[in-house]
């Protein structure tokens, strides 16, 4: 498994399908530091944390991760029997011989010892808004939905698992009997939702949320009815991972080699042992030696290792500091665009290069940079479950939010890639122009507005979509389906940041593409080279040519409302969509209208009147 998947998909919380069972990637504390540490000086502030952790990092191990296994109930193939792992492997500690049971005390592969077959673990669990899962509540099934009647759990209930004849039979054809007291329900109905109201619900009280985390194995109080899932649904685990670019001075080469040095690592592994409240004064105390150490280790003068140690671990971190926050994305931004002084710019993590836009020729450009080298680290905070987490929030305030973090933990998994990327910046004066007197693109971006305030996390995290953002968004997902026809880069390896604000202090417009994957050393260069103006205006103007006409047109042009929860207008497959990795929003909050009008009203777009 590679180290992103553990960060993505595969990360903690979710079911992993393995060749004979499935688990559930377990909670970071348990993965024994078998991690490569990694640094990213902001996002350690935002995330409020001391490092992050790549796991398989190291050569004298291997791959570092613990799991449970989830869901807990088996069946056999052969004599039906359906019960818990638990009971499963007591089964085959009486019958195993003394010898396995030192190498192989819990079965690790499931089998049935009476029919010598391997086990087949069940399709189907149970979740809840609030990110708790458990499996499927079988035994009171069987009985409360009794095909002849509800009738009480018997005392010692053995439960069977029967599958139809033939594969049509659907979930009428999957039956759980009770070889005790011969209750048996069908599985039909179970998925069920009617009115709002679960299967788990229509049954009463006695079967709410469980509230259990089996990743960290801890049960909590909840309130909730859960719904039944199928193991593998999409829905099941919904990651939500926050990315930054490290940028200078951060990433200068002295920051680097300071993060490197074993010294350091010491020194991080001393203050997470600090009491909180004493933790700024014993840090004050040490510094100077500190500082002094691991100047010697790294040949670098003391005093500018002090300065950056005090950066790093005394300066104030105002609470509003986040990912998504403004002051966070404009550092970004200034980096981006050339605000950056010039003895900050000695690093082997973000080299840019400025080009005259003159010989672009493209209306409202303000600048164009070519990212030759970037690096990016994304992290797992947590996940949600049967909804997805909003892309514009740590989650702190987003219902349904499953940190996977203790309090005392000072990490986060996470994994790093270095690529490359064009930065595409506006003059904010062309959107004031463009937005005078043009009622109808407030219209629309109203109706994506609206519509975001009625879906569940709109409901707890309020969200003012703005043309301008949209615009942006739209534009960005054009250039890089047109990109990846050019660069040789499949759409899923490039990916988009968004820079966007109407602040008076820091206004933003602008769009980095970038590659999403990448080798120590980063990528080949291709997507830099369709950066000079021998290509760029040309990619540009196909990339604005085929957002005109869409093959779903006049249906997706005149949309009010499609894709998730109608959080798109005139945006399909067909014409602006792209993988969900590849969207800052996960493929919501589109509109190519604003890029280049519609049939009704075919000058509101933004380049409605450019004709390349």
């Amino acid at each position: 498994m590679r180290a992103a998947q553990t960060v993505l998909q595969y990360g903690v919380g979710a079911m992993i399908d393995f060749p004979d069972q499935t688990l559930m990637t377990a909670a970071q504390e348990y993965w024994d530091d078998k991690i490569l540490t990694i640094h990213d000086e902001r996002l350690e502030k935002a995330l409020r944390v001391s490092y992050f952790g790549m796991p398989g990092g190291k050569d004298d191990f291997p791959l570092g991760i613990s799991y449970t296994r989830f869901p807990k109930w088996y069946f056999c193939p052969e004599c039906r029997r359906f019960q818990p792992i638990e009971r499963w492997v007591n089964e085959y500690r009486r019958v195993a011989p003394a010898k396995n049971l030192e190498y192989d005390p819990y079965m690790k592969h499931p089998r049935c010892m009476r029919c010598k077959r391997e086990l087949v673990i069940t399709r189907v669990v149970v979740a809840c808004e609030n990110g708790h899962i458990d499996d499927f509540p079988w035994v009171e099934w069987a009985h409360e939905k009794n095909k002849s009647g509800k009738v009480e759990i018997c005392a010692n209930p053995q439960l069977t698992f029967q599958t139809g004849v033939t594969s049509s039979a659907g979930l009428e054809g999957l039956e759980v009997r009770c070889e005790t007291c011969k209750a048996k329900a069908s599985l039909f109905g179970a998925f069920d939702k009617e009115n709002g109201r679960s299967a788990m619900e229509k049954m009463g009280s006695g079967y709410k949320c469980t509230g259990f985390h089996p990743w960290k194995n801890q049960h909590e109080v909840c309130d909730e009815y859960p719904r039944a899932i199928q193991r593998g649904a999409s829905a099941a685990y919904f990651p939500k991972v926050v990315s930054s670019l490290v940028i200078p001075p951060y990433s200068d080469i002295i920051n680097v080699k300071i993060e490197q040095s074993e010294e350091y690592r010491n020194c991080l592994i001393k203050i997470e042992d600090f009491d909180a409240d004493e933790r700024e004064d014993r840090i004050r105390r040490r510094l100077d030696d500190w500082a002094a150490r691991i100047g010697r280790q790294i040949s670098v003068n003391a005093d500018i290792v002090k300065g950056i140690l005090e950066r790093r671990w005394l300066e104030d971190v105002p609470e509003e500091y986040t990912t998504d926050s403004e002051h966070y994305r404009t550092e970004e931004f200034r980096a981006l665009n050339g605000q950056i002084p010039a003895n900050e710019l000695d690093s082997d993590d973000f080299i840019r290069e400025s080009v005259d836009t003159k010989g672009y020729d493209i209306p409202g450009i303000k600048s164009i940079a070519l990212i030759r080298k970037v690096r990016e680290v994304r992290a797992l905070t947590g996940f949600t479950r049967l909804n997805p987490p909003d892309s514009s929030d740590l989650g702190v305030r987003e219902r349904g939010f499953v940190s996977i973090k203790e309090p005392a933990t000072p990490w986060y998994p996470a994994y790093e890639v270095r690529g490359e990327g064009i930065f595409i910046e506006y003059d904010d004066e062309v959107f004031i122009e463009w937005l005078r007197d043009n009622d109808e693109v407030y219209k629309r971006a109203n109706i994506i507005t609206s519509n975001y305030s009625t879906t569940y996390q709109g409901q707890f995290v309020g969200r003012q979509l703005t043309p301008k953002f949209i615009f942006l968004h739209s534009l960005s997902h054009l250039l890089i389906r047109q990109l990846s026809f050019e660069c040789g880069y499949t759409a899923a390896s490039l990916r988009e940041r968004i820079y966007c604000s109407d602040s008076k202090s820091s206004p933003m417009a602008g769009i980095l593409i970038y590659t999403a994957s990448g080798d120590s050393e980063g990528t080949l260069g291709g997507l830099v080279r369709q950066g000079y103006s021998d290509c760029f205006p040309r990619i540009f103007k196909k990339a604005i040519e085929s957002g005109r006409i869409c093959s779903n047109d006049p249906v997706c042009i005149s949309s009010e409302g499609q894709g998730r929860d109608a959080l798109n207008l005139a945006a399909c497959h067909t014409c602006l969509l792209l993988p969900e990795t590849s969207c800052e929003e996960f493929n919501i909050f589109l509109d190519r209208a604003m890029v280049i009008g519609t049939f009704e009203y075919p000058d509101m777009g933004f380049y409605s009147r450019w004709n390349p």
